[in-house]
């Protein structure tokens, strides 16, 4: 069995936690393995002042630590799944899927809470254009910014740069110890998770058998059927780029539930719908879902959505 582990990560505090997570997790469990931490900085690290849909969107996060693991700098990397492509590199593979965490999205409003509280015009920091068309959705007249830059960064700009609200993941604030800073979590109905909020995912080489087996004990069987499903909506209707999308499925008794909407991007336009079925077809599921949704406005939506890019 192999006895080093070389985990790759960028350097962000929220990266770095999930990749300690990771690394305490597995030499609890294999106290004969030895795990270190390479630090690789990422285009989407280097890149902070420009919208993630302009410049490529998920890729920025992941390309250079793949790069590492197909060269065989590194052994495994801990990604937030919301940040993979739905396509891997040739020659790699998710080994493993974690428990999720709350798959939701936390408004941060010191002053006024809620979304419901905010003023007529409030400003509000995102960089996702899944929350800001549902943002717009919700209310039309907020004024939605863009907001780049790493948990801690975000949370500083909120109190710089005039801003009256912030949305970010809840997974991410409660792992970095900053929940006490969530002054609301979205209701579904507001605010439709990304696909593969709030799980991280482990990625390796498809081939190291020996690495593949001392991760199997990582994934989580009911998350893995639920991400599956997302995964293969946002395979057909992602086209490559970033989009206005919210997905999010359950798990219960072997029966999963999938829901989704297709949004433009101020909100306006809009196709929702939903699908349950066996836990067994849930790449089935998420396919199909997607293609109904895509004939029933979802795909002229995604048309205007791409030509404003």
């Amino acid at each position: 069995m192999k006895k080093n582990l070389i985990i790759g990560t960028r350097a962000s505090k929220l990266a770095l936690w999930q990749a300690h997570h990771v690394a305490a997790l597995i030499e609890a469990r294999h106290p004969e393995v030895k795990v270190t931490l390479k630090h690789i900085v990422t285009s989407g690290d280097k890149i902070q002042d420009v919208p993630l849909a302009k410049i490529g969107g998920k890729g920025l996060f992941t390309k250079e630590l793949e790069n590492a693991m197909l060269s065989g700098e590194i052994d495994l990397a801990v990604h937030s799944l919301k940040d993979m492509p739905v396509e891997l590199p040739a020659g790699l593979q998710l080994a493993a899927i974690t428990v999720r965490e709350n798959a939701g999205d936390a408004l941060v409003a010191p002053t006024y809470g809620t979304i419901d509280k905010l003023p007529k015009g409030a400003k509000v920091g995102t960089s996702s254009l899944r929350r800001r068309a549902q943002l717009k959705r919700y209310r039309p007249d907020l004024a939605i910014c863009e907001l780049r830059g790493n948990v801690d960064t975000r949370l500083k700009k909120l109190d710089t740069e005039d801003l009256d609200a912030i949305v970010l993941a809840v997974a991410g604030l409660s792992r970095l110890g900053w929940g006490d800073r969530i002054t609301e979590v979205l209701s579904h109905e507001v605010c439709l998770p990304a696909v593969g909020q709030g799980a991280l995912a482990i990625e390796t080489r498809g081939g190291d058998r020996e690495v593949l087996a001392l991760l199997e004990f990582l994934n989580d069987v009911e998350t893995r059927q639920a991400v599956t499903a997302e995964r293969a909506f946002l395979r057909v209707v992602e086209g490559g780029c970033q989009v206005p999308v919210g997905v999010h499925a359950t798990v219960m008794d072997e029966t999963l539930a999938l829901n989704a909407v297709i949004l433009s991007i101020d909100g306006q336009e809009v196709v929702s719908d939903k699908v349950t079925g066996a836990v067994t077809d849930a790449a089935q599921l998420g396919q199909d879902l997607a293609q109904r949704m895509l004939k029933a406005g979802g795909a002229e939506i995604l048309r205007k959505v791409m030509e404003l890019a």
